[in-house]
Formats: structure tokens, sequence, C-alpha cells
């Protein structure tokens, strides 16, 4: 047991160390009326995380709650939904805060922060469950993830946050543990500075840094895993590179690669994308090619991922390429430009680079790419347009503000995609992006309040649910009619004399009837 309590941290005092996370685990296990600054209608684990949010803001609890006693309305200050929204109100804002520090992912303290807050959302009074002994790890439930994790646009987003939540938990029975989460964390840290520090060669250098495009994704560097562009009966290997605005082949050469040819993902050009075949002497065997066609170019290319096994390569490009060339579409859409496009371009960077950290994740190998990316999501599932809709009406509603804090007496919270991406950058004095709303926001987030993006989402969800039970029911009733008609057939070849070698038959198991020459 006492091992069990080192280990969680709580005696770190007694081998030196001690910090505020061991004071106030320390605290808890006092009685009430003996613990510090103790808001004896929270939960244990909700004053915890309420002690930090404190810290961050630098307000102290009694001015926090007086605060949210005058922005709150009375249906969101109603005693019933009092714990958790006061709760959301300090997780929120404590965001806000900390997602404007630079490399704040790297920060080892941040994970523990944002999952004990995912914790305390699901017991935040303190009529709630019991805080289970510290030698016990305890987990974290779906709902709680797509309410806390969504506010900080580089872990999550509201579309795609319930994908990546069953991403996270395949293997742990749909709870999320905290070894996971700390894991993709660790994971999004090293895609973002990967994202910081990727390199190019100087033609491409040269070639792109008019525009200020980002590079987000590289392959061919490795002679054992080339990239072959096919166009016509012509094939060369190369490295090819994916920015936020197009797609970058450099053909190898001896010793370097040669110019690059670049294929526009932003222009107006009736581009498609899609899986293609492909083999030797122009033969269709392998499923390993993503084809690009584009009315500027004379005909299609071919860019294909060679692997010895699957085609999980391809898939990846495959899906990363869609995302930029969908951002893009959705922009054109809406007729967006400035500010309100490099959002869009943003929250598909994000996804890019979430999708990045998934994968580094040993146990998630059978999630689907397109699943954890907004874009490409919303154009495969029910209602997808509807959300994109409802995305550009929050876009169209979005103002700019210099500073990026509060406003109208400390309302509104910001946190963007675009701001999200400028502190990925380094940027200073980068601009952030808030609703026209009083209401109490952080990001696409509503304290005690569900959005209509939130909404649309769900039923969405709950729509494309729908769709693969009926999917399911169809493919059962299929493989019993299978089974059903095979049974049929035993019967009948007690009694048929068959001359033919082999009997083919068909998937929907009709009736075979063999003539005197053994034809079916």
């Amino acid at each position: 047991m006492l091992e069990g309590l080192v280990k969680e941290g709580s005696f770190k005092w007694l081998l030196g160390n001690r910090n505020s996370f061991d004071e106030e685990f320390e605290d808890m296990s006092k009685p009430p009326t003996a613990r510090r600054n103790w808001i004896l209608e929270f939960s244990p684990i909700a004053n915890v995380v309420l002690r930090r949010c404190s810290r961050i803001i630098g307000i102290s609890l009694d001015n926090l709650r007086d605060n949210f006693g005058v922005e709150a309305s009375d249906s969101i200050k109603n005693p019933s939904r009092y714990a958790r929204n006061f709760l959301e109100y300090c997780c929120f804002r404590a965001l806000a805060l900390s997602t404007q520090v630079n490399d704040y992912i790297a920060d080892k303290k941040f994970p523990r922060l944002t999952y004990d807050m995912m914790l305390a959302w699901e017991a935040p009074a303190a009529s709630s469950e019991p805080f289970p002994k510290l030698d016990e790890e305890r987990t974290v439930g779906g709902e709680s993830f797509s309410r806390i994790a969504p506010s900080i646009p580089l872990i999550a987003d509201v579309i795609t946050s319930d994908n990546l939540f069953n991403a996270l938990t395949t293997s742990t029975g749909g709870r999320l543990q905290f070894s996971v989460y700390e894991k993709y964390l660790n994971g999004l840290e090293r895609a973002t500075r990967k994202f910081k520090t990727q390199s190019e060669s100087s033609l491409l250098s040269a070639f792109r840094s008019p525009k200020g495009e980002k590079i987000l994704e590289v392959d061919g560097t490795v002679t054992t895993q080339p990239v072959l562009q096919h166009v016509g009966t012509a094939t060369w290997p190369g490295r090819l590179t994916l920015t936020d605005h197009a797609l970058y082949f450099e053909p190898l050469k001896v010793m370097s690669f040669n110019k690059p040819k670049a294929y526009d993902l932003s222009g107006d050009l009736k581009q498609v994308v899609k899986p293609e075949l492909i083999g030797p002497w122009g033969t269709r065997l392998f499923d390993k090619a993503v084809m690009y066609k584009a009315i500027s170019l004379p005909e299609p290319v071919v860019m294909e991922f060679p692997e010895l096994k699957g085609h999980t390569r391809r898939d990846y490009w495959l899906a990363i390429i869609r995302e930029i060339l969908y951002a893009h579409r959705f922009a054109k859409k809406f007729q967006f430009k400035g500010v309100q496009r490099d959002e869009a371009l943003s929250r598909a960077v994000l996804g890019i680079l979430r999708l990045q950290a998934v994968q580094e994740l040993s146990h998630t190998g059978s999630v689907r790419n397109e699943a954890l990316l907004m874009f490409n999501l919303c154009d495969q599932i029910p209602g997808g347009d509807l959300i994109l809709e409802t995305l550009a009406r929050m876009f169209s509603s979005m103002d700019l503000d210099r500073t990026n804090n509060s406003t109208d007496g400390s309302s509104r919270y910001s946190i963007s995609a675009l701001v999200m991406m400028s502190n990925l950058e380094d940027a200073v004095g980068t601009s952030s992006i808030i609703p026209k709303e009083t209401r109490l926001i952080v990001g696409e987030m509503v304290v005690g309040e569900i959005t209509a993006l939130e909404r649309i989402v769900r039923d969405s969800r709950n729509s494309f649910k729908k769709v693969e039970l009926a999917q399911e029911t169809v493919n059962r009733v299929k493989v019993e009619g299978i089974d059903t008609n095979l049974a049929v057939m035993k019967g009948m070849a007690g009694v048929c004399i068959c001359i033919a070698a082999s009997v083919h038959c068909s998937i929907y198991g009709a009736y075979t009837m063999l003539s005197p020459r053994g034809a079916c």
C-alpha cells in the first residue's frame, strides 16, 4: 500500500521535491472541516481542480464564484447544475490562459491537469460518488472527454472527439486511462515539434516560400520506402511533400532531387483525389496508390506508396491530402477569406497532427484515418453537409480581437484553432477569433450549454449509428441466407448425380441445377 501511495505521488514529500499537487492530495485525506480553502459543496477531486484553476487564473475561488454569479444566467446557476457548471467555468477560463503559453503541450503537468478536469467533471458535487483510494486508477468516460478536450483545439475538436475517444480506448473497455492519455499528448508534442522543424530541399524552399505554406508531411526520403509517380507509362521515384495548399513531388536524380512538380489543392481546378490500383506494365493489381486529377493537367497523376503488406501508408496519405482539399473546398463554398479561411485550414492541420499522434499508439492500428479528420468525416457521414453549414455560420459570426483576452467584462474567453497554430509557430501578438455572443464561451464550448455545432454533430452521429445498425442487419440476413441455402444444397446432393468436378454457386445461394453434361 505504501509503495502504491509513493507511486501516486502522495508521499513524495518524505523523499523531497514536495509540490502543491502532493499537498492537495494530502489535504484530501483530512476530514472536510480540517481541509484548507475547501468548498463543501464540491467533491474532493473537484476541489483539487478548482484550486489549480484559481492559481492559473490568478483569482481566488471566492472571487471566481462572485464573477460566475454575475456573468452566468439563472438557468446555469440552477442548484441542480451549479457544481458542474461552475467547474466548467473555472476549467475553461484556466485552459484559455494555459494554452496561450508556447509549448504548453510539452509541460509535464498539463496532461495531469486536463485529465483531472475530466475526472472532476464526472463527479463535481460532494454528493457524487466518493473519490477512490489513491492506489486505484480512475478512468475517464466519453462524455467528460468530449466536454473538456475540445476546449483545447490541439487535443480534440467537437466533430471528431467521439471517434478520437474510441481510438484511445479500443483496448481499455471504453474508458480512458491516464497512461494512454499521457502517451497521446506526448505524441502530440512530438507531432508539433516535427511540424515546426520540418525540413525541405532548397529547390522546394525557393518554390514554396512566396506563398508561406506550412509543411505537414514528407515521404520518400528513405530508400527503402520510396514514393513512385506514374504519369502515363513513365515512372519516377522521388520525394512527396504535402503543405496546407498543395502537393509537391520532387523526382529523384542520381545524387539529388529535380525541380518539384506542384499539384494545387487550393484552386478551383475540379480536383479529384481517390485510391488507385497499380501494377507492372499497366496492370491493376495492387491497391497502393493515390490518383490526382485536375483540369490543369493533361492526364491524371498517380502516386504509389509501395509496402510489403496492406496499404496503410497509402490510406494515410489519401486521408491527409483529402483533408486539405476538402478544407479549401469548404472555404470556397462559403466564400471565406482571410482569417476565416485560415481558421478552416488550421482546423485541418490540427486534425492531421492529432492523427499523427494517434498512429503512434500501437493499439489503434484499426482506426480509420477519415474518422479523425473533420472534413473527411463530414464528407462521409449522414448530415455532414449540415455540420459544415453550422460550422460556417459559426465562422460568419466571428470577430477578430488582437488581444486574445476576455471582452465585455470577461464573459468570452477565446481558444481558436488559428490561435493554436499561431502558438505552434511561436508568433507574437497573434489574433484570435471570438464569437459575437454574450454567453460564457471558450472557443467552441459554452459553459453549461450544448452549442448548435455539438447538437448537429450529436444528431448526425445518431443517424450514422442507425445506418450502421441497418447495414449490420442486412449483412446478417445475407449470411443467414447463405447458410440456409448451403443446407438445402447438401440435402439435394444426396439425390442428385453430379458429373462435374466442382460446382460454383452464387453468393446469394441460388439453387444449382446440373445438366447431364455437368454444366452449371
